[in-house]
């Protein structure tokens, strides 16, 4: 099937890269860079990845310069569509400075930069990002972050629980998140944002290398659900 998928690269991205090639070798379909200056996103995609870094050096916030670039308005009026849209780890931070996800990600427990594979556990599979996934069984994809600290209201933890909108749990405390949350979704399911990366987990032929390749199915689920949409 054709596919369309664009990663958008930020001052200080240094996974746009990665997300790419991880997204071109899934799908068969080269990935559409976009530089975060731009205007307009590329017509009929079929995903917006936001890609992990230090967008703008993390000054002020992780992720709140990135969030007013001018692409960024075209990446919300998309999300609003339904298009679905992917942020890793600084895209994670991105989307919550944007409001297409609740919460904040703040400095770690312990103010250090935890850079190591992690066990995750899934919590939920309504999502076009989780539907080939079973819920409660476990994933092991690198993270590499020092402000993955996910933090949000009592109210808010409870709605995202009581909605099934959290989508990863660290399967043990890893940062400080609340209730070990490592990744949430937005109300309608299409947006997702998670501190972990699974383009760095995607080649079966590389374990030992890579860590693994538990990451590929995340991206094989979306293009799944779009399959058989």
């Amino acid at each position: 099937m054709a596919f369309r998928a664009a990663v958008i690269t930020f001052p200080g991205s240094n996974c746009d890269r990665d997300m790419a090639t991880a997204l071109t070798a899934v799908s068969g379909q080269p990935a559409i860079r976009v530089w975060h200056g731009d205007a307009d996103l590329p017509s009929g995609l079929d995903l917006i990845a936001l890609p992990g870094g230090f967008s703008y050096g993390d000054y002020l916030r992780s992720g709140a310069m990135a969030a007013q670039s001018p692409i960024m308005r075209a990446v919300v009026a998309a999300a609003e569509r339904g298009v679905p849209v992917l942020g890793v780890c600084n895209g994670f931070q991105v989307l919550t400075e944007a409001r297409l996800l609740p919460g904040a990600l703040m400095r770690n427990a312990g103010q250090r930069f935890i850079c190591r594979t992690v066990a995750l556990k899934v919590e939920s599979t309504a999502s076009p990002f989780m539907h080939g996934y079973t819920a409660g069984e476990t994933l092991r994809i690198p993270v590499a972050h020092h402000d993955g600290n996910y933090f949000a209201d009592a109210d808010t933890l409870d709605r995202l629980e009581g909605e099934g909108r959290v989508a990863f749990r660290y399967a043990e405390s890893v940062n400080g998140s609340a209730r070990d949350i490592a990744g949430v979704l937005s109300e309608n399911g299409r947006v997702l944002g998670m501190m972990p990366h699974p383009e760095r987990a995607i080649e079966p032929a590389a374990v030992a290398a890579l860590g693994g390749s538990d990451g590929r199915r995340l991206f094989e689920n979306i293009l799944g659900a779009l399959a058989s949409a």
